[in-house]
């Protein structure tokens, strides 16, 4: 009772505030949100992923843009140019994002995305040549 007293009368107001209401002031005054952030959405696709590398480096895209296997890009069958994407490892949970600038793959209808060689690396599928994965549209790198 006496600390409390005393904390009330060094303080300017009058009032005690706990560091916790402090903080959530000023991380709203700095424009942060204290609502939790809502669940993941759920995947827009899943199925296979494949990559492909070297053979198609230099070669225009079907966007128009010369393939690098270094970056993280990727080509969709539907998805626009340009679409970030990202791709999780089903049994990894292993994530990466990529951008879309090409169309494919072809090759089976579960097939669902081709990966450059990065993205493929990023999220251990070299070796593979194949990985099972859930997609999810996001709003950049």
């Amino acid at each position: 009772m006496v600390l409390a007293s005393l904390v009330a009368e060094c303080t300017p107001s009058g009032s005690y505030q706990p560091p916790s209401v402090i903080h959530a002031e000023a991380k709203q005054s700095a424009g942060w949100s204290e609502t939790p952030k809502a669940p993941r959405s759920a995947p827009h696709q899943v199925g296979t992923a494949t990559w492909y590398g070297n053979a198609f480096a230099g070669r225009r895209t079907a966007s128009g843009e010369r393939f690098d296997p270094s970056k993280r890009t990727a080509a969709h069958r539907t998805l626009p140019f340009g679409t970030w994407v990202e791709v999780r490892r089903v049994d990894t949970g292993a994530r990466v994002r990529v951008r879309i600038i090409d169309r494919g793959p072809y090759a089976s209808r579960d097939r669902i995305i081709d990966l450059s060689k990065q993205a493929a690396r990023d999220i251990d599928m070299i070796r593979t040549g194949t990985a099972r994965v859930e997609l999810r549209i996001v709003d950049g790198p």
